[in-house]
Order: structure tokens, then C-alpha cells, then sequence
């Protein structure tokens, strides 16, 4: 290793974010969910820089046509608690699919960034639409 380089270390006021469309119609949830992640954190960059946070944004389409691997579309079950005692409310994927499918793909992505200070800066830059009809054509440059 040559003693002249430097480590290269990314400042945030240096970060240019770029604009991603994802359209997911008939695509696997996971496997979307992970390439907007990483798009995300900014691990596509070759200036990536761990503590800095220099992903891009993300507007992801067709959010209503997502596909689910090996017949999970029947066995996929979303729980949460509401923090009352017996709380324990369930929604089937087709039931959220149905009524908000915005969150299938918010949850995949929020699940898959990691657990720090910067992830919710990171999910504020996605935006998901149930269809193919979305607001920012100006920022994705006619994409």
C-alpha cells in the first residue's frame, strides 16, 4: 500500500443527491425493498462513507402490483400492538394491499435500513405511490 494515500472520508455538506424511479409491478417485495435500501444509505456510491448520510431519494410506482415470492401472498401475516392489554391486532398482506399499500414497501424498506439516528432521514426521502401517477417528474429529470 502506498504511504501518500489518504482515507477518503465524506463530509455532508459534499453529499449530491440523485433522484431513483422503481417501478414494482410484479416485482418481489424483498428483493426490491433491498435495492431501494441500499439506494437509500448511498451504498451505490463509491464516495460511501458510513456515519455520513448520502443516499438518494427514491420514488417507487405501481406500489399496488408488488408480487410476493412462493404463495407467501395467502401466508403473510403483518402484526403489531396497539399498547393496550390484548392489543394484538393482524392484518393479512392481501388486506393491506388492498386498504394501504404504501406500507408493504415502507415496512420492507424501514425494516431493511439500519437501526440508527440517520434512518429516519433516510425513509423521509422515499416516496411510494400506489400507481403509476406520482409528483416528481421535474426532479427525475423526464425519467
Amino acid at each position: 500500500m502506498n504511504k501518500n494515500q489518504k482515507t477518503f472520508m465524506q463530509r455532508k455538506e459534499d453529499v449530491i443527491r440523485e433522484w431513483h424511479l422503481i417501478d414494482v409491478q410484479d416485482k418481489i417485495l424483498g428483493r426490491v425493498a433491498t435495492e431501494i435500501a441500499v439506494k437509500l444509505i448511498g451504498k451505490n456510491k463509491p464516495t460511501y462513507t458510513p456515519h455520513t448520510d448520502a443516499g438518494d431519494f427514491v420514488v417507487v410506482i405501481n406500489a399496488k402490483k408488488v408480487a410476493l415470492s412462493r404463495g407467501k401472498e395467502t401466508k403473510k401475516v403483518y402484526r403489531w400492538h396497539t399498547g393496550f392489554i390484548g392489543g394484538v391486532k393482524e392484518r393479512s398482506f392481501q388486506e393491506m394491499l388492498n386498504k394501504n399499500p404504501e406500507k408493504i414497501i415502507w415496512l420492507a424498506v424501514k425494516n431493511m435500513l439500519p437501526k440508527n439516528k440517520l434512518r429516519s432521514n433516510r425513509l423521509a426521502r422515499l416516496k411510494i405511490y400506489p400507481g403509476s401517477e406520482h409528483q416528481h417528474q421535474s426532479q427525475l429529470g423526464g425519467k
